[in-house]
């Protein structure tokens, strides 16, 4: 299992992972140890480079003053943070492991762990984990990061996709919350759109992965993955036939026609300036309406994701976003690197980092949820039963194809746009969606078969 995964990796991100590694900042040379011990007391020393992916506000302050910190506690060290956005960072980390230049940590996504994992770029870090205290994080969480009973990636926050709605739309048609995909369609009926402002969009823009997230909540809640238990791709079900039908006929008869082209940014932006009634996203909601519409703040709220009947359970696994920390294997001072990473966590102030997204960023640990000084918090008050809705679903969730751990194929799902083309071709040109979907079924498991998984 672990050679396939080697070769994936090597195909995705076209290098060798025999590639020898030298840390920036950490004095060249390779670390042939893969269980260095977190550092502690006059162990503590030496040059950190950190890539991190908190490139501005209030994230990127705290993590300049923990830095600071750190280096206060412990004269010996000097913490380097180099900030890059996490689409600047995957072509970083790419590029400068074949050019031996990477950190000793950085902040990573889901899909580029693995990738890290199966590149051999990672020290195992199963030990912070311990010390912070094993049971305090989810489950699905940790999985993650985790190959051959190794973890190699620590959450450092979390969020999940949810539905919001706007409640005073809702209201102005008589309408409940909607609690089933039959419901939702109901009430995007009777919503309707103006040309201007719409029931609901349906993104399917290729340079993202929103038509295969969408695609994902309706099979998740019929109790299917879009990987099947062998690892081959899985949109010819009944399931994802329903899904599929689903989405391309919501698109064409309520979404604003541009979202044939929509990324995620798009598709967050018509909701942001009340353009929309309901849309899937995370509790960074809260914030982009606070920003460009503060007079909807009281008007907009998250409920569960729809399911696919009445009576089934109303809070199934879906999708969580863990961003996540890693050490490098490459580090000559990876015991410093897990002795700084560790010091990240001190409960009051990883509180302080969560509240400067408040809502946005939930914690990656079960007990902070029920942490006082984390309640404390003006919009996370204000927002108390939306915030519990998506607390609720980063307990259960995880990353799109990584509900049985770490997959490379989670990677290919979500980065080569091949759902979308496969609605756009229904949408725009006509396909029969049966054909359409057979087609990217086999283009997917060409990929996957491609990258070594198959």
């Amino acid at each position: 299992m672990r050679n396939a995964f080697k070769k994936a990796a090597a195909v995705l991100v076209g290098i060798s992972t025999a590639v020898t590694m030298s840390a920036c900042g950490a004095g060249g040379g390779s670390s042939s140890d893969e269980n260095v011990p977190i550092a502690s007391g006059d162990d503590i020393k030496g040059d950190i480079t950190m890539w991190s992916s908190f490139t501005q506000g209030p994230r990127a302050e705290w993590m300049d003053k923990k830095a600071a910190e750190f280096e206060k506690a412990h004269p010996g060290t000097n913490i380097t943070i180099e900030k890059f956005s996490w689409g600047e960072f995957n072509t970083k980390w790419t590029t400068g492991l074949t050019s031996g230049q990477v950190p000793d940590i950085s902040t990573a996504l889901p899909t580029q762990v693995v990738e890290m994992i199966n590149a051999d770029a990672l020290t195992p870090i199963g030990d912070v984990i311990d010390q912070l205290g094993r049971d305090r994080f989810f489950e699905p969480s940790l999985k993650e990061g985790e190959q051959d009973g190794k973890n190699f990636s620590i959450p450092i926050y979390s969020h999940a996709q949810v539905m919001w709605y706007r409640k005073d739309i809702l209201e102005e048609n008589g309408l409940d919350v909607p609690e089933t995909w039959d419901e939702l369609n109901a009430a995007v009926d009777k919503i309707g759109s103006d040309g201007d402002n719409y029931a609901i969009s349906v993104p399917m823009g290729t340079n993202d992965f929103q038509a295969t997230r969408f695609l994902n909540f309706y099979v998740r809640s019929k109790g299917e993955t879009l990987l099947n238990d062998d690892g081959t791709a899985n949109l010819t079900s009944p399931a994802a036939m329903e899904g599929i039908k689903y989405w391309t006929d919501m698109f064409k008869k309520a979404s604003p026609q541009g979202s044939v082209n929509y990324n995620v940014l798009d598709q967050a932006t018509l909701f942001y300036q009340g353009k929309t009634a309901f849309d899937f996203n995370s509790g960074f909601h809260i914030s982009g309406v606070q920003k460009n519409r503060p007079d909807l703040a009281d008007k907009v709220a998250a409920a569960p994701l729809p399911v696919a009947a009445k009576g089934d359970k109303s809070n199934y696994p879906a999708e969580v976003t863990n961003a996540a920390m890693v050490v490098w294997r490459a580090s000559d001072n990876a015991g410093t690197a897990k002795a700084f990473l560790e010091f990240l966590y001190d409960d009051d102030e990883y509180i302080e980092f969560l509240h400067s997204v408040p809502g946005g960023m939930l914690p990656a640990m079960k007990d902070i949820n029920d942490n006082p000084k984390y309640l404390d918090n003006e919009t996370i008050e204000k927002y108390q039963d939306s915030v519990q809705v998506i607390a609720d679903q980063v307990a259960v969730g995880s990353a799109i194809g990584m509900e049985n751990g770490p997959t490379v194929q989670a990677g290919i799902l979500t980065s080569q746009g091949i759902i979308e083309r496969m609605m756009q071709s229904i949408v725009l040109d006509g396909a029969d969606p049966a054909d359409a979907a057979k087609k990217a079924e086999d283009e997917l498991n060409q990929q996957f078969k491609a990258a070594g998984v198959q």
